[in-house]
């Protein structure tokens, strides 16, 4: 007579990663996003210059070009602090390469990573969707509108200041989620993003 077989007892799932945890690609992802943006950002500071764009320009419409970084780096990397690290990397090489603004690209940097940052954070980096970018992109223009009122449009008209929020809210949260979604879809359509939940 056989003995009874012993019930077969499943092994342990692995525990997940703790969240929130860095690996070494996602800190070498978001520093070579960084990186590529500043030298994006560079060519920018340039072009804006001799556009000969100020207050009230419709050429602020190109303002998702500084707060890419904030963005992209989050919907890749999907780690609290990946906008804001990517953000700062992305000024500190353009400041290195063209920056009129100076040392000051990196106060305006700093402030628009964080402004990116909250709107991640506020869903716990847990939604990465069309209105979540949009939210990102509305909350870096607002901190980049905050510093430059102050900074540079001094003296400049309520009406004007009130156009020049109105072109950079509509660049970063009607143009960026277009244009971030499509970057983050072309690169993972080229495979570029294996290893991440992007």
């Amino acid at each position: 007579m056989s003995e009874p077989l012993a019930p077969v007892i499943p092994a342990p799932a692995p525990a997940p990663a703790p969240a929130g945890r860095w690996r070494t690609l996602d800190i070498v992802v978001s520093a070579v996003l960084g990186a590529t943006f500043g030298v994006f950002m560079a060519a920018l500071n340039a072009a804006y210059a001799g556009l000969g764009a100020g207050a009230g320009s419709p050429w602020l419409l190109i303002y998702l070009g500084w707060l890419l970084p904030a963005v992209l780096a989050p919907l890749i990397v999907r780690k609290p602090g990946s906008g804001l690290f990517a953000e700062m990397v992305a000024a500190s090489v353009s400041v290195l390469l063209v920056s009129q603004w100076g040392p000051d690209a990196l106060v305006s940097g700093f402030l628009q990573g964080v402004g990116a940052e909250a709107a991640f954070v506020a869903f716990r980096y847990r939604r990465f969707d069309w209105p979540v970018v949009s939210l990102a992109g509305a909350g870096s223009a607002t901190l980049a509108f905050a510093h430059d009122a102050v900074l540079y449009y001094q003296g400049v008209t309520p009406q004007l200041l009130v156009l020049t929020f109105a072109w950079m809210v509509i660049s970063a949260a009607v143009l960026m989620p277009i244009v971030a979604l499509a970057i983050v879809r072309a690169l993972r359509e080229a495979g570029a993003l294996r290893g991440f939940a992007a």
